[in-house]
């Protein structure tokens, strides 16, 4: 069980980054502003990854009528594998947050009280993430891609049919629990659907990739992975037109005196008041044509 956690821990950061560098071009895309070792009291040694997801040309047409022609999402991951915290905020509205806790359990996703401890009061929704058999967006859909036709080389795993959650071996489930907050009246129901329909598919997608992609990643140590992450991270940089600071890697526990694990959504630094009210101009021109969905990195890291 545990050679197949750290598989899955390294395919997972070889899929992030790797998705992440094709999603990215012409000034948007993904920037990777922190990537460091983070030790908490509860939760032990981890990883703290903080990024800025430029995405402007990929809001739905009624989204950017109301937001900057230039804005970006920050992502700060605490990956404390097999537990995790991501957390979403906007560069322009406070409102605006999503936070999504991950447990990893090797079963096929039939631990009903996973999250029982947390948020018990709140109303859920249960959505299962079928990698085979679930519907993608077409314009993501490649064949090479699709687990019901491929076929892995060196593990012999693939070509998963009907019905492969209950006879493949081995398996294990990623479950999730994501809130999203949009305090916003006039718009927040129907973003907080929207963007939950983008994380489904931004899951479905990300871990459809990582295991079609598993020969490219399944010799790779948990320092080759690293490495690979770190050049390819900076690659993105250049891609979207941004050089920060380099990034540096490494696998030294920081103090746990100095830093500890989010309680709440972090905030970020704003560059202009935020509205109170919003509402979508009537006489702004629409675009049949633009897309309908926004695609973020793997929320999970």
């Amino acid at each position: 069980v545990l050679g197949f956690a750290l598989q899955y821990r390294i395919g997972q950061l070889y899929m992030i980054s790797k998705h992440s560098h094709e999603q990215s071009d012409r000034g948007e895309g993904v920037e990777v502003v922190q990537n460091e070792p983070y030790e908490d009291p509860n939760h032990g040694n981890g990883q703290l990854t903080e990024k800025r997801v430029y995405l402007n040309s990929k809001l739905p047409s009624w989204a950017r009528a109301v937001v900057p022609k230039i804005f970006y999402v920050t992502e700060k991951a605490w990956n404390y594998y097999p537990y995790t915290i991501t957390e979403y905020t906007c560069s322009f509205l406070p409102k605006f947050s999503i936070h999504i806790e991950t447990k990893y359990e090797d079963n096929k996703g039939s631990n009903d009280s996973i999250f029982d401890k947390e948020a018990k009061d709140l109303e859920r929704e249960v959505c299962f993430i079928d990698i085979a058999s679930d519907e993608i967006p077409e314009r993501y859909y490649k064949e090479s891609e699709d687990p019901k036709f491929f076929k892995s080389q060196k593990t012999g795993r693939g070509q998963l049919k009907e019905g492969w959650r209950e006879t493949h071996q081995p398996i294990m489930c990623s479950y999730k629990l994501v809130t999203v907050k949009f305090e916003v009246w006039g718009l927040q129901t129907r973003v907080e659907q929207f963007v939950h329909k983008v994380v489904r598919d931004i899951l479905l997608i990300g871990h459809r990739q990582a295991f079609a992609w598993v020969d490219e990643w399944y010799d790779m140590t948990m320092d080759e992975v690293r490495e690979f992450e770190r050049a390819t991270q900076e690659a993105t940089n250049k891609k979207i037109g941004i050089f920060p600071p380099a990034i540096s890697i490494s696998n030294i526990s920081m103090p746990s005196s100095t830093r500890s694990a989010p309680s709440s959504a972090p905030s970020t630094p704003l560059s202009t008041d935020a509205p109170d009210f919003l509402t979508v101009p009537k006489d702004r021109p629409r675009k049949k044509s633009a897309p309908e969905t926004l695609t973020l990195p793997d929320p999970s890291k």
